[in-house]
């Protein structure tokens, strides 16, 4: 990693307030650069609190693209951080709304040129391609990292039609954490207590709204880019990594947006931007690589960056399985087009009579985290234990090397004596000494097997011919290597059991095959893909002070051998303690539990607790805010708790319960 501390140009940067329409006023940090002309604005646009949560990440890149010749802007989302306004459901109307107002503000100042470009992350990766499908004329183009085009199927919600449990009640958890913060005094004036009091008394679990709509309906179109492509106004880079659950947008992205203004980028990573660091690795020059990005499409600049591979991605080598990875083996590639004329479809038949498949519900406690961040126990175990609760079949890969890219495809020939279960596939590596790594995976909620708007239940007793993809990914299966696909009818905690599902069903191999998207060289491989070393500007100087309390294991399985229970605990390592350079003092503590008994899919459990505080001694400014979130299930649906306790000081100023029972539809 290089760190910048003299650019092109020198930069300065100022808060401001960007006016609504309605009144409420947007927090927003402008970075620009020191000169009499005009220049094009750069907007990233989260709820995650620029004066503190995400203030280290946007000082290693806004005051880069400032020195580069770009005003940098990073604002809060309406009811977020120091922004006026109370918070409201993730990407909802008033949210993109506010985002095109930004983009038309930025547009119309006098140091801006009238082209603006969107960047962001995860959220702010979402709704730049959502803004962007608004169309607003100032808006040129886009940068989308570990992003989503599909909010009901390919977000923290639900996955193949199923509920995610791993990650739908956790996100909600975490975002009543967040939309309970309170803006900071130091930022926001003496004001900052009242606008916190009248944010509290708005907030709502936003798991209440999630489950409450258990099919793909208009709640989830909203917002879903794939319901219209043509829409995105502006040339879009799409970046993802092959260990973020999103990196299937950016090969919908790159076969659906015109060639002329798109560009398709995954490689080996996390939920991370590329440049970070942090395993898996290796890290690139991701802001360079924006940079050309930017050049090109705001300013003019022919520099080739149009001239790229449509898509480049990197191809893995097979590699043991472990849960954190320095640097991964593998090579980039490059594909003119997609679907690429070099990736051709082959079937591998499965062999053998009809199996019964009844996992035990506490298979998946080795799938890992759901949104891998570079933590050292994010990535999936060796996957033998798995394996054995599933039904295994095998392909040996001969002297020559098996390589994928794509997503593989399974159909199977089930047969239920019940009307609701889910079927889920992984794909392995498997080593000549039987270690067995995790390359990708699939799942089904088979209620949702006609289509994710609709909730089938299955014909009892009878067998039907179901076909899913699995996620999208670059591999190349080692000679003497053996690709290996797992089936089971249960993936705890990702998958929500449902009453009934410990059945499992029954597979016909016969008419059951998987699909592999098996990628052969081409007779005349283009120019080498390289990339520059990673760039950074100067950090902003977030210390992490040392505690004395132990720190806990990142994820821990406890097995209750008299009882037949089995939990997960889980420390995502969200930020822990730290101190500003500005001051303050903020101290974060989460951990999510996931509880199952392996033979009763009701006894499916979940809990997030969060502790944090937000302290400045020279302004005696001391806050506190918890929260606690559970979920359960039975046979008549979801039972949601919630719990939101804040302090000032030690005067409690806030405490609120909810119950709900949401009924179980589908999911």
């Amino acid at each position: 990693m290089t760190i910048r501390t003299e650019f092109p140009y020198g930069t300065t940067h100022e808060d401001v307030r960007i006016p609504m329409a309605d009144g409420v006023q947007l927090y927003a940090r402008i970075w620009r650069p020191l000169t009499d002309e005009p220049v094009p604005a750069l907007l990233e646009y989260l709820p995650y609190r620029l004066t503190d949560w995400t203030a280290p990440r946007d000082r290693q890149r806004h005051p880069w693209y400032a020195g580069h010749g770009y005003a940098s802007v990073r604002v809060d989302v309406r009811g977020h951080g120091c922004s006026g306004g109370n918070p409201g459901d993730e990407y909802d109307a008033r949210e993109l709304a506010d985002g095109v107002a930004v983009v038309e503000w930025l547009a119309a100042q006098p140091w801006c040129t009238g082209s603006v470009g969107m960047f962001g992350i995860s959220w702010g990766g979402c709704n730049s391609l959502q803004i962007a499908a608004l169309a607003p004329e100032a808006l040129k183009a886009v940068v989308t990292v570990c992003s989503t085009d599909d909010r009901y199927d390919n977000d923290v919600h639900y996955m193949g039609g199923s509920v995610l449990a791993v990650d739908m009640h956790a996100w909600a958890a975490t975002m009543l954490a967040w939309a309970a913060r309170p803006p900071d005094p130091l930022f926001a004036g003496d004001g900052w207590r009242e606008q916190w009091l009248a944010r509290l008394e708005s907030v709502e679990p936003l798991v209440h709204t999630w489950l409450a709509h258990q099919t793909r309906d208009d709640y989830w179109r909203h917002g879903s880019v794939c319901e219209d492509y043509a829409a995105i106004g502006a040339a879009v880079l799409a970046v993802g990594g092959w260990h973020d659950p999103y990196r299937d947008t950016v090969l919908r992205l790159v076969s659906r947006i015109p060639a002329d203004r798109v560009r398709g980028l995954i490689g080996p990573w996390s939920h991370q931007y590329p440049d970070r660091a942090v395993p898996p690795g290796a890290a690139i020059g991701f802001l360079q690589e924006t940079l050309r990005w930017w050049d090109h499409w705001l300013k003019d600049t022919p520099n080739g960056v149009m001239d790229e591979p449509l898509l480049r991605s990197w191809i893995s080598e097979s590699h043991p399985p472990a849960t954190s990875y320095e640097v991964l083996p593998g090579r980039w590639a490059g594909e003119r087009e997609w679907p690429s004329a070099a990736v051709t479809p082959v079937t591998y038949a499965l062999q053998g009579t009809p199996v019964a498949v009844a996992s035990p519900q506490h298979t998946g406690l080795d799938a890992g985290r759901f949104l891998p961040a570079g933590n050292e126990a994010d990535l999936p175990p060796d996957q033998r234990e798995e394996d054995a609760k599933s039904a295994c079949f095998e392909f040996p890969v001969g002297r020559e090397p098996v390589e994928i890219l794509g997503r593989a495809q399974v159909t199977a020939r089930l047969r239920m004596d019940v009307p609701y279960g889910q079927v889920v596939a992984r794909l392995c590596d498997v080593a000549p000494d039987g270690s067995s790594t995790l390359i990708t995976r699939g799942a089904l909620n088979l209620s949702a097997r006609l289509g994710r708007d609709k909730a089938a239940p299955w014909p009892v007793g009878a067998y039907e011919d179901v076909v899913f993809e699995l996620n999208g990914i670059g591999h190349r299966f080692a000679a003497g290597h053996r690709i290996r696909l797992a089936l089971s009818s249960a993936y705890w905690p990702w998958i929500w059991p449902r009453a009934g599902s410990e059945a499992g069903w029954t597979l016909d191999p016969a008419g059951s095959a998987l699909v592999l998207p098996v990628r052969s060289e081409s007779p005349a491989p283009g120019p080498e893909i390289t990339f520059e070393a990673p760039e950074q500007s100067e950090p902003l100087g977030v210390v992490s002070p040392a505690t004395l309390d132990e720190p806990r294991p990142q994820r821990l399985v406890v097995r209750d051998v008299a009882r037949g229970t089995w939990r997960l605990e889980v420390d995502p390592r969200y930020g822990g303690t730290r101190v500003y350079p500005d001051g303050l003092e903020c101290g974060e503590d989460v951990l999510e539990v996931y509880e199952i008994d392996s033979a009763d899919p009701l006894s499916a459990r979940t809990r997030s607790d969060w502790r944090i505080r937000l302290h400045r001694p020279e302004l005696a400014w001391d806050v506190r805010v918890e929260t606690r979130s559970e979920v359960s299930c039975d046979e008549g649906g979801f039972v949601t708790s919630n719990e939101l306790v804040c302090r000032e000081g030690e005067e409690v100023v806030f405490h609120r319960t909810w119950e709900r029972r949401l009924p179980r539809a589908a999911g």
